[in-house]
């Protein structure tokens, strides 16, 4: 395990690979980065990249502060560059999930010379709001449910999630959450970046339409995996690798 600081917290990280052009791999809420080996990522990456997989603050191995404002946008880009800088990498491509590819939209927004491609799955750029009360409705749900009691309880269905649930703060997941969800969205500035974006979402992912539209919209690319709710799209690590390493290997060529 590593560790670099950023606004004087500590941020762990892995590095795995064969020396090959960086990606730096961010999971999402209640995950390390050890989740991308689990479900079978890190492995076929390290082929042909350097992997970098980072716990976000207030998971796995990094701190975890109880204060709101230490999980801003602007911070969470903040401790990804401070990764980049502790490895003495100028840039390197992204790819987060959920929690991370609005952490990848941050980096985008806000260091946008950091990056040399960006991929994010299961997050829309307009916002963790976007879909909520759709969602909610959909579960017959009041518009004021703590939603943060469905993330959580998402998370729990999956044991090496609740390993890593039951070895954190909850004040710290709490904190977390709070601020990620209120963050307003980044899909303007994520358009404007320069930076060259591939999405994806499970077809069954409430972030499914908004990410299509948004990419059909801006010139990024996109792509769907049938049949998957939030949850079950990485899983599928086969069908998403496919389609993910012919745009990283676009990247190593570059």
């Amino acid at each position: 395990m590593h560790y670099a600081r950023s606004n004087g917290h500590r941020i762990a990280y892995q590095v795995a690979g064969s020396g090959g052009s960086p990606v730096v791999l961010h999971p999402g809420m209640f995950e390390d980065g050890g989740h991308w080996a689990h479900l079978g990522y890190t492995g076929v990456l390290a082929a042909s990249h350097t992997v970098i997989a980072v716990d976000p603050l207030g998971l796995g191995a990094s701190d975890a502060p109880h204060e709101p404002e230490a999980y801003a946008a602007e911070r969470r880009a903040e401790s990804v560059t401070a990764v980049l800088d502790d490895l003495g990498l100028d840039r390197a491509a992204f790819w987060g999930y959920s929690l991370g590819a609005m952490t990848g939209y941050a980096v985008a927004a806000y260091a946008p010379e950091r990056l040399t491609r960006l991929v994010a799955g299961g997050f829309d750029p307009d916002g963790f709001r976007s879909r909520v009360p759709a969602v909610l409705a959909a579960l017959g749900l009041p518009g004021d449910h703590d939603v943060y009691e469905l993330v959580k309880q998402g998370a729990l269905g999956h044991p090496y999630q609740v390993a890593v649930i039951e070895a954190g703060d909850p004040a710290a997941y709490r904190a977390n959450y709070d601020r990620f969800s209120r963050e307003p969205g980044l899909g303007p500035r994520l358009a404007a970046s320069g930076v060259p974006v591939l999405m994806y979402a499970g077809t069954a992912d409430p972030w499914h339409d908004p990410m299509r539209d948004h990419a059909l919209a801006h010139g990024a690319r996109f792509f769907s995996v049938p049949d998957s709710d939030h949850g079950q799209a990485p899983r599928r690590s086969r069908q998403v690798l496919a389609r993910v390493l012919p745009f990283l290997e676009e990247c190593r060529a570059a």
